[in-house]
């Protein structure tokens, strides 16, 4: 089974990088799907401008309030774009059960560090890189996962090893790992495009 042209939504919180570089690559002929959305949940996250001005659909759903609401209308308005397949792209909000339902096993996060040694609630950005060291670990990693319920849990479909290095700090080892998650999360939805990666059956949207 391959899954070529999928239709992409993204979740962002502030820049949206992996959300950019897979943007690019479908625009550069290397990814067959289509980009469809991306939605934050903060207003004044760079991604939203960001993504209007590549002329990609943008909508800010904020969470705080309502969250009940809020995750009703994200997976109404993912669906409404025809969206088959979610990426987070530094999201960092728990999703709720009405999208967990409707896109299970259709969220895809990078994680940056092993998991599920590394993962975890609190455990993003730099927190991880601090973690890796503190704990004297001989490498690190790059972790594409399926998103459930609980933060950094779901299952593991894509693995990059990031040795770390002597007198590395967090700051140089946030930087290797940095550099190394867009073509990454790339190279991991070609895989998927060409059926080489296998997901859990995906009911498309349409």
């Amino acid at each position: 089974m391959t899954y070529q042209g999928l239709k992409l939504g993204f979740l962002a919180s502030a820049n949206g990088s992996s959300a950019r570089a897979i943007v690019n690559a479908i625009r550069a002929g290397q990814l067959t799907s289509d980009a469809r959305l991306l939605v934050s949940n903060n207003r004044k996250a760079p991604a939203l401008e960001w993504a209007r001005e590549m002329g990609l659909a943008a909508l800010c759903i904020p969470t705080q309030v309502d969250p009940e609401g809020a995750d009703q209308s994200l997976g109404a308005e993912m669906a409404a774009h025809g969206v088959d397949l979610i990426v987070l792209s530094g999201y960092l909000r728990r999703l709720g059960p009405a999208t967990l339902r409707r896109y299970g096993g259709r969220i895809l996060n990078i994680h940056p560090g092993p998991l599920p040694a590394f993962g975890g609630h609190g455990m993003y950005g730099r927190r991880v890189h601090e973690a890796v060291i503190a704990a004297g670990a001989a490498e690190s990693g790059i972790c594409i996962h399926l998103v459930d319920e609980e933060y950094d849990r779901g299952p593991v479909i894509a693995r990059r090893r990031v040795e770390v290095v002597p007198g590395d700090t967090p700051e140089s080892l946030e930087a290797r790992v940095t550099g190394l998650e867009p073509q990454f999360f790339i190279e991991t939805l070609r895989r998927i495009e060409s059926g080489e990666l296998l997901l859990p059956p995906m009911a498309v949207n349409g």
